[in-house]
């Protein structure tokens, strides 16, 4: 009993604490510069430092797919459509192949849905081969690298291991035929079979317009000290626990579901966006794979991210300083979880907040529609203009070949 009174003690004194603190914010706007180089990066302009060459495929492989399934427009997989439609539009757009830095084939290989919502992995690798032999039928840039000048959208789970099961993607392994692609990703994870090097890591997909509908006044306090939403087990695919999240989530609920400094719950209210914005901390938790779009919404909402996924690689890594502005987590250490976050003092909590004030950090994270100066499409481009220029040895010889057009399971061999 004495501790619960001295938790909820500590929680009246953030609350307070936040109540002044987000009034001073909301008088005096303070933000802080994303510190040494980053913010200069973030704010680069991509126009003028690449050129894109878009090519145009039969509709079965995008358009179509969308029409038979709109909720492909809204699930956290969506940054494929929205690149696709960015793209054609965009200054860095060339229509002369000959003058291309870059080749996209748009492939909406995650818009193939179950019922549930989740992407067929049956499919999808099906549906890249389909698109690659495509490109390389019927014009010579494929050939000429093998792809090693073109990128791709794979927002997948487990990105072109193409499967939302881990166990299942490292036994599949990348598709074969992008092997020297640059990958554009939201899975990444260090020392896995499904991040190669040269990937490109960007944030999930969350929806821009609905998040702008549930902002509230800047001056509401923060009284949530720890605030979470979503499933803590997976029954249905993993019904003996410990697997799912490698047990982190498991963690979190057995140890904090009766402490009074977390809010957490499988519920997700309607309140949801706007409880996020009065909450100091938000736990961004690996699921089946160690990426969410909570971790968009944490910095959109100025809620620092408390990210608990071991070796995870976060979007535009080169360009936001996570350390500034997160929290990190071992898996090990969740049960430890609440001593953790009372120990971080004040003033870092206050500068972490600063640096997620600044309108570039929120800026990276989202896919708006129409796109916006240093946005996510904009971040993507300038992580594909600094790998320019590409090195004379990606080029073949005539005749010379290196992937393996058979490689890989024989289910994802047949036919799409």
């Amino acid at each position: 009993m004495r501790k619960r009174r001295l938790v909820f003690a500590l929680l009246l004194c953030f609350s307070t604490f936040w109540r002044i603190g987000a009034f001073k914010f909301h008088r005096a706007q303070k933000t802080e510069r994303i510190s040494g180089s980053a913010g200069d990066v973030l704010e680069d302009d991509p126009v003028g430092r690449l050129k894109v060459f878009v090519y145009e495929l039969p509709s079965k492989y995008n358009k179509k797919i969308l029409q038979k399934d709109p909720r492909c427009l809204t699930h956290m997989f969506a940054a494929e459509i929205f690149m696709h439609r960015f793209l054609l539009s965009s200054p860095v757009r060339t229509l002369n192949p000959e003058e291309a830095d870059w080749f996209y084939t748009p492939v909406y290989a995650t818009c193939d849905l179950t019922p549930n919502g989740l992407p067929l992995p049956f499919k999808s690798p099906r549906m890249m081969r389909s698109a690659i032999q495509l490109i390389s039928s019927n014009w010579p840039y494929w050939n000429a690298t093998e792809g090693a000048d073109h990128f791709f959208i794979v927002p997948h789970d487990f990105a072109a291991c193409f499967h939302y099961l881990e166990e299942k993607a490292i036994e599949r392994g990348i598709l074969p035929l992008l092997q020297r692609a640059t990958l554009v990703q939201t899975f990444g994870q260090r020392n896995h079979v499904c991040l190669k090097d040269g990937s490109i890591i960007i944030p999930p997909y969350a929806p821009p317009q609905k998040m702008q509908a549930h902002l509230i006044s800047p001056s509401t306090p923060r009284s949530i000290f720890v605030y979470f939403r979503g499933l803590f087990y997976d029954v249905g695919n993993d019904p003996e626990g410990g697997y799912y999240a490698r047990g982190a989530r498991a963690s979190v609920w057995e140890n904090f579901k009766d402490n009074p400094l977390f809010d957490i719950s499988t519920e997700h209210p309607t309140t949801y966006y706007e409880d996020m914005q009065r909450a100091i901390f938000c736990l961004c938790p690996l699921g089946w794979a160690p990426w969410s779009p909570r971790l968009v919404e944490a910095v959109v909402f100025g809620c620092i991210p408390v990210i608990i996924a071991d070796d995870i690689v976060l979007p535009f890594a080169d360009a936001i300083p996570w350390e500034d502005i997160g929290i990190f987590v071992a898996e090990k250490d969740v049960p430890k979880l609440d001593t953790i976050l009372t120990s971080i003092p004040i003033e870092e909590i206050l500068r972490k907040q600063r640096v997620l004030a600044n309108p570039s950090m929120k800026q990276a994270m989202l896919f708006p529609h129409p796109a916006q100066a240093r946005d996510a499409f904009h971040q993507i481009l300038n992580g594909l203009a600094r790998k320019l220029p590409h090195d004379r040895s990606i080029y073949l010889r005539s005749g010379e070949s290196i992937l393996n057009w058979t490689a890989g399971p024989v289910g994802d061999l047949k036919p799409w």
